[in-house]
This record gives structure tokens, C-alpha cells and sequence, in this order.
């Protein structure tokens, strides 16, 4: 058959100078790939070496054009699949643009046509074709990941949102590989029992590995595939989340450098919603000794937005968990860094919306202390933000029932504030005085009696240190004066 002849002739025996041209000039080297293949019996097959590819021992080192699969008949499609798998297992170098241009487009050619055949449905794959498919992805898309731009240069990047995102040089290759990996496990063709022979447990851990990666296409396609993962594999579901669990606690306490820190978070935001209540202890865990943590880093204002997602999460699926958020965050509350004294601000004011009366009195305390000091910042932005909480209506209410320990808590910032060198601040602080005079004038007249009681406590103290050390001047002056005497 024409099918048969042409597979031969692509299986033909390279000459020395082929295998030179190839594989010393064209091809990387592949990493080690592990994958189980469970009960399987072991082929030699994609190991790691070269990027060389080996089925039943024979040689398919050659990059060559073969037919579309509409063109051979549908008895032959299976074998041609295979022997396409194999040549996109061959790895590329492309930090050379000039290096094996035909041999690259061929491969990309081939990849794209692969992912139409899956998407089309128009062949169901076998266990074998399976087992290579995953071979073959696993050789182009787990590899060692370059050196982060910070580790390049051994310079502490200030903000790395300013900094050139790193573009994967491969990518228009392994672009299509993850499509086609997506494509393979959204495919209702896929059996479940068997795709989870070769996506295991190793698989999901080398595909957490690679959100360290600093091209943010390749993270974002690894965001979907691993969301899709785990939304199929139900077997997976705890492995994944102790994967990520444990990519957050190597990044908390020892790192503190991830590139995929948001994207890992949008995908628990995804699985947080889905939570069954009563919520298990395991997930409570999860909160306390991860996603709280998660705003120790210096760098938290990279993925804010997707953590503070996640935590409002918890409260809102258990409100009962708002007071220990709230007190996670004034654990972790910045002294110095103003920017994320704010984004703490905003969080805050999400967790608050979600809080109830009797969560809310277990912290108030603690909570209007740490406002307090928010309000009096010499920083404005801190300070607007603080008073902003007060546009909150379900903030203001919770205020309201509880205002006889609010009262005296909060006051003496705001009297202090009247003399802050911001004028938007000085108006905004203006209008909660007033809002706290019209819903308690009783209440509010004696904190600014109590206030004025204590800061006319602290004036006579402070005159009696002047008097102390004036006495101690005049003592010290006249000890010389004697000593000098005595000496004449």
C-alpha cells in the first residue's frame, strides 16, 4: 500500500552526516520523563536522551513529511497517528532561528493536524495510542525551566511587574502541545479509567512544577489544563491540593519567588466555591496554614486580588471563619509598606461584608485598634482608605450595635486627624465625626470628655518631666561650680 511505502521510507537508515546534521545541530537535549504506565508492558520509548524516538526498536529519527490523515484510509489512521506522535517527540533548539527551519515547521504542522484528528472525534484513540500520546507531550513540555530573571542578575527586583515578562523561545511548538493536552482531556472520547494510567500522580506533580515558569501564556494554559484535571479526575482531587499546598509553603517560608502564585490561587477559588458544607477541617487547615500566610510575602500585591478572592470565599461559604481571617490578617498587618497596608484595607472591608454581628464582636477590638492607627498614617492613601470604610453600610451597622467599645477606641484618632496635613483626609475625617455625633451625640460627648480628661492628664505629666529635669540641670550646675571651687 502507498501508506506502507511511505512509513518505510521514512524509517529508512540515516547516513553519518544525517545524524550529524540532525541531532548535532538541530535537536536538544530532551529531559528525563517518568511516567507510569501502570500494568503496561514497558516499550522502549521516549526516555530521555537527544530528543531521539524509539518504538519496537526501530529508528524514526528522520523529520519527514507524511500524509494527512483524510488521505490514507481509516484502517491505516491508527499507525500514521503513532508514527506522528513519534517525530513531534523529537526536541528542537530554538535559541537559533536559522537552525532546522523546514524540520520545525513540519513538527508544527504535524502537532496541529494531531490536535484536529483528537478534537474531531473522528477516531477513537486505543489504550496504546494513549500511552504515546502522553509520552509524547510529556517529552516537549517537561523540561528544566531557565534560571528566574532575579537569579540571573542576583538583584532583589523591586516590583517584577516592571520587569519584561520571559517569553518561552519554544512556544510555537509547545503551544499546540498543551492544546492538544487540553484537548485530550476535555475530549468525551477520553476514558477516565484509562487516562488516569498516564496523567498520575507524577504527571500532576511535574505539571506543578512547571507554574514556576515566567511565560505567562504557558502558566495560563497550565491554570486551564490542571483546573480540567482536576475537575475530571476525582482520584486526583486531595493530590492536587497538597501539591499546591506544598508549593505555597516552599514559597511562604523559604523562597518567597513563584511565578504562578495567582494562577494556582484562581484555580482554588474555582474549587473553594465548590466546597461542601460543613466545610471538612482539612480545608480550615488549609486556610489557617496557607492562604493566611500568603500575605506575609513582600510580594503579595502580585496576586492580592485572586487571594483576597479565595479568602472571601471561606467566610462567605462559613462566616463563622471570619473572625480567625481577621485576626490572620492583623497577624500579618505591614508596619512599613503602605501599598499593602491599603490592599489589606480593601480585603478587609470584603471579609467585613460578610461578617456577622457575633464573629465581628469577638474581634473588634484588636480590629478598630489596628484602624485606628490606619486613620492617624501619615500616608494618605492609608488614611482615605481607612475612612472609606465607613461608605460601608453593613460596616457602619456593625459599628452602630457595638459603638460603646468602638467609641472610645476610634475617637482619638479622629481627633487627632483633624490636624492631619491632608486635606481630603481632614474633610473625609470631618464627615465621620459627624456621622458618629448624629447616631450617639451622648455617647460621642463623653469619649471627647474622657479624651480631653487625658490629654490634659498628659500635659501635667509632661510639665512635671520639664520641672524633674530642670531641678536635675540646676543640681548637676551647681556640683561643677563647687567642684571648680574646690579645685582653685
Amino acid at each position: 500500500m502507498l501508506f506502507n511505502k511511505i512509513i518505510k521510507r521514512g524509517q529508512r537508515k540515516l547516513s553519518k552526516s544525517d545524524v550529524s546534521e540532525a541531532y548535532g545541530s538541530g535537536m536538544s537535549s530532551a529531559p528525563t520523563v517518568t511516567v507510569n504506565y501502570a500494568s503496561q508492558p514497558q516499550q522502549t520509548g521516549v526516555g530521555g536522551g537527544g530528543g531521539q524516538v524509539m518504538s519496537n526498536g526501530v529508528d524514526s529519527g528522520v523529520v519527514e513529511t507524511l500524509p494527512l490523515f483524510r488521505d490514507v484510509s481509516v484502517s491505516d489512521r491508527q499507525n500514521l497517528f503513532l508514527h506522528k506522535l513519534q517525530i513531534c517527540s523529537i526536541l528542537f533548539d530554538f535559541t537559533d532561528t536559522t537552525k532546522s527551519v523546514r524540520e520545525k515547521e513540519i513538527k508544527r504542522q504535524m502537532l496541529v493536524e494531531i490536535v484536529d484528528f483528537i478534537q474531531s472525534g473522528s477516531g477513537k484513540m486505543t489504550e496504546t495510542v494513549q500511552e504515546e500520546l502522553i509520552r509524547m507531550i510529556s517529552v516537549n513540555i517537561f523540561r528544566c525551566l531557565p534560571p528566574a530573571s532575579h537569579e540571573n542578575t542576583r538583584v532583589d527586583s523591586g516590583d517584577p511587574e516592571e520587569d519584561d515578562s520571559y517569553l518561552e523561545p519554544s512556544w510555537p511548538h509547545l503551544q499546540i502541545v498543551y492544546e492538544l493536552l487540553l484537548r485530550y482531556i476535555v475530549s468525551s472520547d477520553t476514558d477516565t479509567k484509562i487516562a488516569k494510567r498516564y496523567i498520575d500522580h507524577s504527571f500532576v506533580t511535574k505539571l506543578l512544577d512547571l507554574f514556576d515558569s515566567e511565560d505567562p501564556r504557558e502558566r495560563d494554559y497550565l491554570k486551564t489544563i490542571l483546573h480540567r484535571i482536576y475537575g475530571k479526575f476525582m482520584v486526583h482531587r486531595p493530590f492536587i491540593r497538597r501539591g499546591i499546598n506544598n508549593i505555597f509553603y516552599r514559597f511562604i517560608f523559604e523562597t518567597e519567588r513563584h511565578s504562578g502564585i495567582g494562577e494556582l490561587l484562581e484555580i482554588l477559588g474555582s474549587i473553594i466555591n465548590g466546597f461542601a458544607l460543613p466545610m471538612k477541617e482539612e480545608h480550615k487547615l488549609f486556610l489557617v496554614r496557607a492562604l493566611i500566610p500568603l500575605h506575609k510575602p513582600k510580594l503579595v500585591a502580585l496576586y492580592h486580588q485572586q487571594l483576597s478572592y479565595c479568602i472571601t470565599q471561606f467566610v462567605e461559604k462559613d462566616c463563622k471563619l471570619a473572625d480567625t481571617v481577621i485576626r490572620g490578617l492583623l497577624k500579618y498587618w505591614p508596619v512599613t509598606n503602605c501599598t499593602k497596608e491599603v490592599l489589606f484595607l480593601g480585603e478587609l472591608e470584603e471579609v467585613l461584608e460578610s461578617t456577622q454581628s457575633a464573629e465581628f464582636q469577638r474581634c473588634m477590638v484588636p480590629l478598630f485598634r489596628q484602624i485606628g492607627r490606619c486613620l492617624t498614617s501619615s500616608h494618605f492613601q492609608v488614611a482615605e482608605r481607612a475612612l472609606f470604610l465607613w461608605n460601608n453600610d453593613h460596616f457602619v451597622t456593625l459599628m452602630a450595635q457595638n459603638r460603646t467599645v468602638i467609641y472610645p477606641i476610634i475617637y482619638e484618632a479622629l481627633e487627632k486627624n483633624i490636624l492631619h496635613w491632608n486635606l481630603g483626609v481632614h474633610g473625609l475625617t470631618n464627615n465621620v465625626r459627624k456621622m458618629l455625633l448624629e447616631m450617639d451625640n451622648e455617647l460621642f460627648e463623653e469619649c471627647q470628655k474622657q479624651y480631653l480628661e487625658k490629654e490634659t492628664r498628659a500635659k501635667g505629666l509632661e510639665q512635671q518631666r520639664e520641672l524633674a529635669w530642670k531641678r536635675l540641670e540646676e543640681v548637676a550646675s551647681k556640683s561643677v561650680i563647687e567642684d571648680m571651687v574646690m579645685v582653685n
